[in-house]
């Protein structure tokens, strides 16, 4: 048997066994269309919570009823269009590669990912609660970072490393308080982006 051969079956045997233990079937797309999104949203809380370019805070409209309920709809808009859309390109790249986008595999990477985004969502809600709007930035990147790192193990490895970025922004942004909108825009914004289109071209062509 040649080498090539060799390494054709070999490459085949791995790829048996990642579809076997682990959901490989993540849309790039669907990362870049959240990365939009949540650019999209930032622009619009921008105007809400921020004052004449600069970047210090109205604090003292960030605790109005009126504008929390309107930073709320923003943050549920970009949260549902952002998981409707990864949804609809993930059931639609699962079809392509013939898989069944709803199987073991997908729950366990569904449960894994789900702990620390409800312990996370909690905790921020528990933060809002008490004004505390200065960590709420950094506690979305890190518990999301969290969360995509505790799933990596039933997917793409690429992933991980997605996570490890996140909270690596997470931390610097409770390390410069006064910056976290930026940071934020750069763990959902600019990174979702980044790592959308780098998944597209390396897994979904």
């Amino acid at each position: 048997m040649q080498e090539k051969d060799i390494y054709s079956e070999l490459s085949s045997i791995r790829n048996l066994m990642e579809r076997s233990t682990k959901f490989i079937s993540l849309s790039g797309l669907s990362g870049v269309m959240a990365g939009l999104y949540a650019i999209l949203g930032a622009v619009a809380a921008y105007c809400l919570v921020y004052t004449g370019g600069g970047l210090s805070y109205r604090a003292h409209y960030i605790n109005e009823a009126e504008i929390l309920s309107q930073l709320f709809f923003i943050a549920i808009t970009v949260l549902v269009l952002s998981l409707s859309t990864g949804i609809w390109l993930t059931i639609r790249q699962a079809k392509r590669k013939g898989e069944k986008p709803w199987n073991p595999i997908s729950k366990r990477l569904l449960v894994n990912m789900a702990i620390p985004l409800l312990s996370g969502g909690i905790f921020i809600l528990i933060l809002m609660y008490r004004g505390e709007y200065a960590v709420i930035a950094p506690s979305c990147l890190i518990f999301y970072g969290l969360s995509l790192i505790s799933g990596s193990h039933y997917t793409l490895s690429d992933v991980k490393w997605l996570g490890v970025f996140e909270i690596v922004l997470g931390l610097l942004a409770a390390l410069f308080p006064g910056y976290g909108f930026i940071f934020w825009v750069l763990g959902f914004g600019v990174l979702h982006l980044l790592y959308g289109t780098i998944m597209h071209f390396k897994y979904n062509q």
